[in-house]
């Protein structure tokens, strides 16, 4: 398959740059915070499997070593696997935070919605006699 004048034969890798895309477009157009939220773990799951694509190699097999040690070619790279699980761990823990932060903006101001946050926010900040931007 051919793509912007790219061949694609791995259509796992093809598949992960199109969430990438979904993701990224969402994450910079929509207001909505949760659906912010959504699009980054959407962009960090293309980018785990886009790595997972990129690590496997058809006809190896993980990198176990059973009843002595044989020929490197017959194993994967582990290290796109091992940066995936960490990728994974750290997402988890940003998406934990980016939520409890969005929690708590909807607890403050009653709204999901950025720009009607950062105005309540303004309007705050004016009532209280701090204005510019602090």
């Amino acid at each position: 398959m051919t793509l912007f004048g790219i061949d694609f034969t791995n259509y796992v890798e093809l598949a992960a740059m199109i969430l990438f895309g979904i993701g990224l477009v969402l994450l910079l157009v929509d207001k909505n915070l949760i659906k912010k939220n959504i699009a980054f773990a959407m962009t960090d799951s293309a980018i785990y499997l886009f790595l997972a694509a990129k690590g496997y190699i058809f006809g190896r097999r993980a990198p176990i070593v059973e009843n002595g040690v044989t020929s490197m070619e017959a194993y994967i790279n582990p290290i796109p696997a091992g940066l995936v699980l960490t990728g994974i761990v750290v997402s988890v823990a940003c998406s934990a935070v980016m939520l409890a932060l969005t929690v708590r903006l909807y607890r403050r101001y009653h709204s999901l919605d950025i720009d009607e946050i950062i105005a309540l926010s303004q309007k705050e900040r004016d009532q209280d006699g701090t204005g510019g931007n602090a």
